[in-house]
């Protein structure tokens, strides 16, 4: 099966100037905030010193603003303007890299079947999430067809119940609010039917700017006068779960500055968090650490693999939960943070489960 890869790619321009190379130049200032130096930079991303300068002196013609400041002793630091852009490609990448990667597979399987290749594949149909992506890296890894498509839960789930995917992610919280989250998924999901395979579990809570200078501490501090929030999209399990949190709480989400500001992803969370635009958001664990930002847990939830039952037998599903199962992936999603993978690869009834709310 082909593999394509799809990177987003943006542009600036002013006027009729020819549009800046700003993969070459992001590359360059990360390069330059890193080790402090433009002829160390221009070696590292392969650059030649000449074309580097000429690089940096469109960008900042265009802008009218210089990326770089020097001092004696200090080395070469980036700006205010250099720091934003890099951000801003740090941003785009977590909102778009899901809607690119789900367009990938598609390609994939759609150049298999031109050029009559064996199009047997599994099905993936997932909210996106870093145990998913360790699962897909080790599938690709162990040369398995997949195609994938990121989703909300709620779509992936009903899109397992009428055939279009073989695997649909979901995740459900533990504690207080399991029961009426489960419930919701009952509408697409048959105890004789289908089954539950465990991916991992992992921390929710409230990401928050390095340091948490507001010191939030729970969900009643979002609707305090300053603090800007940032949101799941509507129909996420995330923004799901974040509704019933508010509602057990007492707390009303038109109370809550930014509640609709909405992103994608967790990493999209936490991008717009780091960049200034918002102080906090609701999402897990990883995606703070990753983006050196604060976290306040508050729930444990599990994430799963709804199934057909009878498809577990297939060569192909037999395979992928033996990667689910295997030391090198739970050791991947334990180096997570947030994460835990004791039970990965684990089949469940939904009775098993979750008892009544899905019998």
């Amino acid at each position: 099966m082909y593999k394509v890869t799809i990177s987003p790619q943006w542009e600036i321009s002013s006027g009729a100037e020819t549009p800046l190379d700003t993969g070459a130049l992001l590359r360059l200032l990360r390069a330059i905030d890193e080790t402090g130096s433009i002829a160390e930079a221009t070696r590292s991303v392969g650059l030649s010193y000449r074309y580097a300068w000429g690089l940096l002196r469109d960008a900042e013609r265009i802008f009218g603003h210089s990326l770089m400041q020097s001092g004696r002793g200090r080395g070469t630091r980036l700006t205010p303007l250099a720091e934003k852009l890099i951000w801003a490609d740090r941003r785009i990448a977590a909102r778009l890299s899901p809607t690119l990667e789900s367009l990938a597979s598609e390609l994939e399987a759609e150049l298999a079947r031109l050029v009559g290749a064996d199009t047997q594949a599994i099905r993936l149909d997932a909210s996106h999430g870093f145990a998913v992506a360790a699962f897909l890296n080790h599938i690709n890894a162990a040369g398995l067809p997949i195609e994938l498509r990121y989703r909300n839960s709620s779509d992936a789930v009903a899109a397992l119940a009428r055939r279009e995917c073989d695997l649909a992610g979901f995740h459900v919280p533990l504690g207080e609010h399991e029961q009426q989250a489960a419930a919701r998924y009952r509408q697409w999901l048959s105890p004789r039917s289908h089954c539950l395979v465990h991916l991992a579990t992992r921390t929710q809570g409230l990401i928050v700017a390095a340091g948490n200078p507001l010191g939030i501490a729970g969900l009643a501090d979002l609707a305090r006068p300053g603090v800007r929030f940032v949101n799941r999209q509507a129909g996420s399990g995330t923004r799901m779960l974040l509704e019933l949190m508010l509602a057990g709480a007492g707390l009303k989400p038109d109370a809550i500055n930014g509640y609709e500001n909405a992103e994608f992803t967790h990493s999209a969370v936490a991008a717009y968090i780091a960049s200034g635009m918002a102080d906090v958001g609701f999402g897990v664990q990883t995606a703070a650490q990753r983006f050196g930002l604060g976290f306040v847990p508050l729930l444990a939830e599990r994430y799963f693999l709804a199934a057909r039952s009878a498809s577990l037998e297939e060569p192909l599903m037999k395979q992928a939960l033996a990667i689910l199962r295997s030391a090198p992936f739970r050791t991947a999603v334990d180096a997570l943070a947030g994460y835990e993978a004791s039970d990965s690869g684990a089949i469940l009834s939904l009775g098993e489960a979750f008892g009544p709310a899905l019998q």
